[in-house]
């Protein structure tokens, strides 16, 4: 094929970037999709087999309808393409880009570490970008901004998920008449939610619909969030009648909007980020159709059904492994708990995007899992610590019944536990804990609720993922410039 008085082995290497941009998709639906529908698994609101199915329709449905006829072609602006010069570099350069980030996410995948499918695509391009056109095609600024979200991501999460579960304890879990807690404050915490997610999908996943401000997706959200807490308000009055007085019963009130989380979470990472499997080849496409080297570039509708199907079909290979790990091996999940990891990805990003901050939603979403699995952790040991504090100054040698309260309050769930105390607090239990013994029985205490392997693993894997992907990228341009000059 010609153009621009040269000659480019058109046809033949765009199917090579098609080919590598199904693979891309594919590996982002097998590691990025379990941050969307993890949380809902671990708590039990949804199935293994029911959230691969939801979510694979929804990110199929969010890539086609809000993914965008036209997408940009160098992810974050992170280089300069007018500095690569002769076409044929540039499609050497996105071809070795979509190959490494997909290599590298496969690699992640493979290993159990969620990493950002972004910053993959990222390093990729600033790696063959470095090849291409040296230090100065780079823009460093940009890259500094991916470098302050490996810390702003996961820390907002973390503490959006932590203060809405801390919240959730104070006024429905540690009362104790739950049922009527929860009637009071669950219809106005799925409110929120509903605001958030309405909020979130129009400024993210609908621009190309509708291209809205934020006090106009804040506003339907607002009306969206009237409209939930009316019809969730009757529900749980319904319940109530049933309901048990437990921990079990008002995590019950957040099984649907999981459901709902598990599809919208899906729908709008399909709307985004497939744009990090297509965003390349459509880079190509253009490159070699018109010869241009452009900084936006129209998506035929083959390779958009490429990246639809892509990420189903990766979800549903290879995506239970991973959803396994967010949900289940970083830290316990409850139904509560899922209801805040979810509600801070959305918040996260709404905040984020107003201020401008650069944030990644897997950084987001494992930052939220982090979060409450500390909290629990830090609140059993404090309620510890509290509950040695109060029988250390009672009078007694009933070492029988001091045996038995501790056995019982070690067994017991955080929320238990502020109950016990203000139990023992109420009774007076006449107990007496020697000095030696309070502090072996505090590092009982000090449990691990949050595993620290798999935690270290996943941020290792973050702060290695730009450079991984960018050297492989790298070594893929000069092995393509070779064949193909």
């Amino acid at each position: 094929m010609h153009f621009g008085g040269l000659t480019v082995p058109g046809s033949p290497l765009l199917l090579v970037a098609a080919l590598f941009g199904g693979y891309m998709a594919m590996n982002i639906g097998a590691n990025d999709v379990a941050n969307n529908v993890g949380p809902s698994v671990g708590s039990g609101a949804l199935t293994m087999t029911g959230a691969v199915i939801i979510a694979a329709i929804f990110e199929a449905a969010g890539a086609l309808i809000a993914g965008g006829e036209v997408i940009s072609t160098i992810k974050g602006g992170i280089i300069n393409p007018e500095m690569v010069g002769d076409p044929r570099n540039f499609i050497w350069l996105m071809t070795g880009a979509v190959l490494a980030g997909a290599m590298w996410l496969n690699l992640a995948t493979i290993l159990g570490a969620p990493v950002s499918t972004t910053h993959s695509i990222v390093g990729g391009v600033l790696g063959a970008g470095l090849a291409a056109g040296g230090l100065a095609i780079a823009n460093w600024g940009v890259m500094g901004s991916i470098v302050a979200s490996w810390v702003i991501s996961p820390m907002l999460g973390g503490l959006i998920s932590a203060a809405f579960l801390y919240l959730i304890k104070l006024t429905v879990l540690y009362k104790q008449d739950r049922v009527m807690a929860a009637r009071r404050v669950v219809p106005w915490l799925i409110a929120v939610m509903a605001w958030a997610f309405a909020t979130y999908l129009v400024i993210k996943a609908l621009p190309e619909i509708w291209d809205a401000s934020f006090l106009e997706a804040a506003g339907v959200g607002l009306v969206i969030a009237a409209i939930a807490f009316q019809v969730v308000r009757a529900g749980i009055v319904r319940q109530a009648a049933t309901m048990a007085n437990s921990i079990e019963g008002v995590n019950g009130l957040f099984t649907i909007p999981l459901v709902f989380a598990a599809a919208l979470l899906s729908f709008a990472h399909g709307a985004n980020d497939v744009a990090n499997a297509i965003g390349p080849v459509a880079a190509i496409n253009e490159a070699i159709t018109s010869g241009d080297i452009a900084g936006q570039a129209p998506i035929p509708l083959w390779v958009m059904l490429l990246g639809a199907v892509g990420l189903a079909v990766g979800l549903a290979l290879y995506g239970p492994r991973l959803i396994k790990t967010v949900g289940s091996e970083i830290t316990e999940l409850d139904k509560t708990r899922a209801y805040c990891i979810a509600l801070a990805a959305a918040i996260t990003v709404i905040i984020a995007s107003q201020l401008g901050l650069p944030v990644s939603s897997t950084h987001i979403a494992l930052g939220a899992v982090f979060g409450v699995g500390f909290l629990r952790e830090f609140l059993k040991t404090n309620y510890a610590s509290r509950l040695h504090g109060i029988l250390e100054h009672h009078q007694g040698n009933d070492r029988e019944q001091l045996q038995a309260f501790l056995d019982d309050f070690r067994r017991a769930s955080v929320e238990e536990m502020e109950a016990m105390i203000r139990q023992a607090k109420e009774k007076q239990t006449e107990v007496r804990l020697k000095k030696k013994e309070r502090k072996r029985l505090k590092k009982i205490y000090q449990e691990e609720m949050v595993k620290r392997h798999l935690m270290l693993k996943i941020v290792a894997a973050w702060v290695i993922t730009v450079p991984a992907s960018g050297l492989l990228a790298a070594m893929f341009y000069f092995t393509l410039r070779g064949i193909f000059v």
